[in-house]
């Protein structure tokens, strides 16, 4: 199936569940010069450019730090006393950091009580959330138990999946139509495809792509991405282990099956090919580094898009939660701690700080929570 589209600009549809008139917020985030985004109602939406020249996480003499700094080393299998030790320290700081950031599963009940009488909105990262991490980003793929986890929430409450990937490559992993996604840290968000349209007859997928693309922020930077993605791709084919894919909206150039000392060279490779495209940024993730366009959109703003334009926002009887393993999940982290918005809940097996309430170990804790969510709703417990 080719699930590739070719849009100039963002398309919303589905008004019998979209309140267009409570999208108004977005017009006056940050008064500034800026791309503009087109709904089906003839409304244009105006999202900010951040400052240009500026690289989040980058300084000149700072970038591999960055790099070595959100690229945790893997665990390691103990083989004497002395690691064994080192594992039990491990684990004992592990702990300890739990106490600011309680189990999930733990404390289960406590999110329960709280989420009683509310509507629950999932959001969910993918990579390292959904599925485990692994070598190949193209074989990331999701455990049917998981998938079938995310279907029944799905079916429970509104889901939406919101990752650094394409959308097309998330929908591909996934294999879920009743979900929202959310590609390239949320600048290329979709709704849930229907297989049966509104007059009853069965509708093709491939023709409900275009009909359903919700928003796309940053469609002028397309010729750009794809331009940065081929420069890239030849700077770095004789780098072993370096791979480099095309999201879309974003290029993420992969280090994971790079020796680390080949590491300064993949980021001065970066670096200096920033230097020629002041409109686009660099973030770091674990093992990876992502050009994206400079404007004000992230993984947060797509949060409060989906929650606006369903009507859900700013609501004492909704609670949105969201789980995610990666630094770019702490915008959505920050945006629902703000006020008391919703709940983040970061997935990792290592102590590190975040913007989160709660935490996860792992993907298959993320099964587990997912799983006790739909069960308590379906016993009405929620």
């Amino acid at each position: 199936m080719d699930l590739k589209t070719n849009h100039a600009s963002p398309v919303l549809t589905e008004s019998s569940s979209v309140n267009i008139s409570r999208l108004a917020f977005r017009q006056n985030m940050l008064p500034c010069s800026s791309p503009t985004a087109v709904l089906s109602t003839g409304l244009h939406l105006t999202v900010p450019r951040k400052k240009t020249g500026i690289l989040d996480d980058v300084r000149s003499t700072g970038w591999l730090d960055a790099m070595i700094a959100s690229s945790p080393p893997p665990k390691r299998v103990t083989r004497d006393a002395n690691e064994k030790d080192g594992a039990a320290d491990t684990e004992l700081s592990y702990q300890t950091w739990m106490v600011k950031y309680p189990s999930g599963l733990n404390t289960f009940e406590k999110i329960a009580d709280h989420a009683k009488g509310k509507r629950i909105v999932l959001f969910l990262d993918y990579d390292g959330t959904l599925s485990p991490i692994v070598d190949n980003p193209d074989f990331a793929f999701m455990h049917k138990s998981m998938r079938d986890a995310v279907k029944r929430a799905a079916n429970c409450f509104p889901t939406a999946i919101i990752s650094g990937r394409s959308r097309e490559k998330v929908l591909d992993f996934v294999k879920l139509t009743n979900l929202y996604y959310a590609g390239s840290h949320g600048m290329d968000i979709m709704y849930p495809i229907h297989k049966i349209s509104s007059d009853g007859h069965t509708c093709p997928v491939e023709k409900q792509l275009k009909k359903f693309n919700l928003f796309q922020p940053a469609s002028e930077f397309l010729p750009m991405i794809d331009e940065v993605f081929n420069i890239l791709v030849e700077a770095t084919k004789d780098i072993a282990g370096a791979t480099v894919e095309n999201n879309r909206f974003c290029v993420s150039v992969h280090f994971r099956n790079v020796d680390m000392t080949n590491w300064p060279m993949v980021g001065g490779i970066v670096h200096d090919m920033l230097k020629n495209y002041p409109r686009l940024r660099l973030t770091h993730g674990r093992k990876v580094l992502e050009i994206r366009p400079i404007i004000d959109w992230d993984k947060g703003k797509a949060v409060m898009f989906l929650l606006e334009s369903l009507g859900l926002n700013e609501r004492d009887d909704v609670l949105p939660i969201y789980v995610g393993d990666d630094r770019t999940d702490e915008d959505a982290f920050k945006v629902l701690r703000e006020g008391n918005r919703g709940l983040g809940i970061l997935v990792s097996s290592i102590p590190k700080e975040s913007s989160a309430y709660y935490s996860l170990r792992n993907p298959s804790e993320v099964e587990m929570f997912l799983k006790r969510l739909v069960r308590c709703k379906k016993s009405h417990a929620l």
